[in-house]
């Protein structure tokens, strides 16, 4: 299990999105998702992100490098993990319940809460609206491109949409940091804290890391 610190960057706050992730990268905590779990999908992008946190959010700012682009999703709460995809699960730590947080390389948003791959329930319209978010990538979909690519995107997530209170923040959470692309020519399943399990699986919050707070 992993265990990551997140820096109290209050500069962050009231920033345009779009400037976020060049004040992070003096500012934030860089960290790697470089865990190959499962061997039959040995492929490994480069895959790095620098995390912070302000006074009512929470700063990612994901770079990947690495084959094949693709965004078929455009709207918020469709399937993106068959995309190019970054994502964030986590959960307080005495509670059963987690929150999935994916991202398509255009920055479709796919979220959820719940105790369970199969019993979550599914963010409202206006609870996307609330996170922020600035890709390096079109924002139109597109099928998958062949090739060499780098993307970035930074998302901006309200401590309100993780059950949190920015005033009052735990000492800790327990979370993990994925990279996956499914229907993509070199699938893959890359995490941050690694898991021990026989499949791919990132509903698995026993193998979520501490992220301190």
């Amino acid at each position: 299990m992993k265990s990551l610190k997140v820096p109290f960057v209050p500069s962050l706050d009231g920033l345009d999105i779009k400037d976020v992730a060049a004040s992070m990268e003096t500012t934030a905590l860089r960290e790697s998702i470089d865990v190959i779990n499962w061997k039959e999908f040995p492929y490994k992008p480069i895959v790095v992100f620098d995390i912070a946190r302000g006074a009512k959010e929470m700063y990612i700012h994901y770079f990947v490098r690495g084959l094949s682009l693709k965004a078929v999703a455009d709207k918020d709460g469709q399937f993106v993990h068959i995309d190019s995809c970054v994502e964030f699960f986590m959960r307080k730590k005495d509670e059963q319940s987690y929150i999935n947080f994916e991202f398509n390389c255009i920055g479709t948003c796919l979220a959820a809460r719940g105790d369970s791959r199969h019993d979550r329930t599914p963010f409202e319209a206006d609870e996307y609206l609330k996170l922020r978010r600035y890709s390096t990538v079109q924002k139109l979909p597109f099928a998958e491109l062949k090739g060499l690519y780098e993307w970035e995107l930074t998302v901006a997530i309200p401590f309100e949409l993780m059950g949190l209170d920015g005033a009052n923040l735990p000492d800790m959470i327990r979370g993990n940091f994925y990279k996956c692309a499914d229907e993509t020519a070199n699938p893959h399943y890359v995490t941050w804290s690694p898991i021990g399990l026989p499949k791919p699986d990132y509903h698995c919050p026993d193998f979520f890391g501490e992220i301190l707070l």
